[in-house]
C-alpha cells in the first residue's frame, strides 16, 4: 500500500532557474516546506541555488534526483516547456509532481504531458498560481459572499515595461506574450467562469522588440451576451512609471473589485499592490474601500499551487484544484487564441465591394 503523503513532504526541484530562485524557494521557505535536494542540468546553477536556500543535496544526474530515498515526496519541475515531457519519463509511477507552466509549448504538447501522466498515475499539477495569490483568494471571498451580485465582468489590463532580456530563453521562442504571459489570466478568468464558447485574439510585436515573437496582446474570452472577459497587455511602455498600471477588475451587478498588481509595474523590484471595493446598499452606490491584504502574487501565490499537490498526494482532497486534468482547458484557450490572431478579423474587401 503507497504511504501517505504527510502535508509537509520533502520537494525535490528539477530545475535552478530563475523562477525558482525568485519565486518557488521564498515561497517554499516561507511555508516551512522542506526542499531537499535539487537538480539542473547547469550544475554551476544549482550549486549557487543550494547554496542560497540552504538545499542539502544537489544531484549530478537527473536519475540521481529520482532514486533519493525519500518517501513520499514531491516532485517540483520547473523546465522549459518542451523539456516536460523527457523530464516526466524519469519520475516512478504513482508521483506527485507540479509543473511549470505553461503545460507544453502548444495544445499537442499538452495532451502528450495530459495522457502521460494518466498513464504512470502521476498525481500531476500545473503551476498556474495566480489562482492563489492572496489577492485573488481575498476577492474570491468577496464574490463568494454576495458582495458584488452577479459576477459579469473581468478585466485584465497590464500597461508596463517587461524587460524581457532576463529571460534569454524567450528569444528563441515562436510564441511568447500569450504563452508566457497572459496564459495567467486566461486560467484566472476560467477559475471564476469556466471554460468559453471561443476566444477571440490578436497578439503582436514591437518595433523595439522585434526579436522577440509578441509583447503585446488582446484577449476576449467569449461566454455569451451577458458576460464580458477582456485580457489587455501591453509590455512596452518604456515611459516611466508615471503612466504604467497592472490591474485585475471584478464588476457584478451590486459592487466591484479592482486591484493594482504592484509586481509588473517596476519590474523585477515592483510597487506595493492596492486592493480596492465597493459594494452597493439597494440602489445606493457605496463608497470604495481599500482591503489591507498580506502577501502578494510571487512569491506567496506559490505556496498555493505546490499546496494542492501536497493535499491531493495525501488524499485530504480528491484532486488538486490546479491538475492537469483543469489546466488542459487553459491551453486549449491559448491555443485558440494563438488561432484567433493567425486567422485575422473580418477583411473589408470581404464586405466592399
Amino acid at each position: 500500500m503507497k504511504e501517505a503523503l504527510s502535508y509537509k513532504a520533502p520537494i525535490v526541484i528539477i530545475g535552478a532557474g530563475g523562477i525558482v530562485n525568485d519565486a518557488h524557494l521564498p515561497a517554499y521557505q516561507l511555508a516551512g516546506y522542506n526542499v531537499a535536494g535539487i537538480f539542473d542540468i547547469d550544475k554551476e546553477k544549482a550549486r549557487n541555488t543550494a547554496q542560497k536556500f540552504n538545499i542539502p543535496m544537489v544531484f549530478e544526474r537527473i536519475e540521481d534526483a529520482v532514486r533519493l530515498n525519500l518517501s513520499p515526496v514531491v516532485y517540483d519541475v520547473a523546465v522549459p516547456g518542451s523539456a516536460i515531457r523527457q523530464v516526466l519519463e524519469y519520475l516512478p509511477a504513482g508521483s506527485a509532481v507540479l509543473i511549470q507552466k505553461p503545460m507544453g509549448n502548444h495544445y499537442d504538447e499538452a495532451k502528450a504531458i495530459l495522457q502521460y501522466t494518466r498513464d504512470k498515475n502521476l498525481v500531476a499539477a500545473i503551476n498556474f498560481q495566480l489562482r492563489y495569490a492572496p489577492f485573488i483568494k481575498a476577492a474570491r471571498k468577496l464574490i463568494e459572499q454576495g458582495a458584488l451580485g452577479q459576477l459579469c465582468d473581468i478585466e485584465i489590463n497590464v500597461n508596463v515595461f517587461t524587460p524581457w532580456h532576463l529571460w534569454t530563453f524567450l528569444y528563441e521562442s515562436p510564441r511568447v506574450e500569450i504563452l508566457y504571459h497572459s496564459i495567467h489570466y486566461i486560467d484566472l478568468v476560467r477559475t471564476f467562469f469556466g471554460n468559453p464558447a471561443g476566444v477571440y485574439a490578436k497578439t503582436v510585436k514591437h518595433p523595439d522588440m522585434s526579436q522577440l515573437a509578441s509583447v503585446r496582446s488582446n484577449i476576449i474570452m467569449d461566454y455569451g451576451d451577458t458576460i464580458r472577459a477582456n485580457i489587455i497587455t501591453n509590455h512596452c511602455h518604456k515611459f516611466g512609471l508615471e503612466h504604467q498600471h497592472s490591474y485585475i477588475k471584478f464588476e457584478g451587478t451590486q459592487g466591484a473589485v479592482k486591484i493594482n498588481m504592484g509586481l509588473l509595474m517596476n519590474y523585477p523590484h515592483g510597487v506595493a499592490d492596492q486592493f480596492q471595493y465597493i459594494t452597493m446598499t439597494g440602489n445606493e452606490p457605496g463608497e470604495w474601500k481599500t482591503l489591507a491584504v498580506e502577501g502578494s502574487w510571487f512569491p506567496h501565490a506559490f505556496i498555493g499551487s505546490m499546496e494542492q499537490v501536497m493535499q491531493a498526494a495525501a488524499g485530504e482532497i480528491s484532486t488538486p484544484d490546479n491538475s492537469v486534468e483543469d489546466c488542459i482547458y487553459t491551453m486549449a484557450c491559448v491555443e485558440a487564441a494563438y488561432m484567433s490572431s493567425g486567422r485575422g478579423g473580418v477583411r473589408l474587401n470581404e464586405l466592399i465591394s
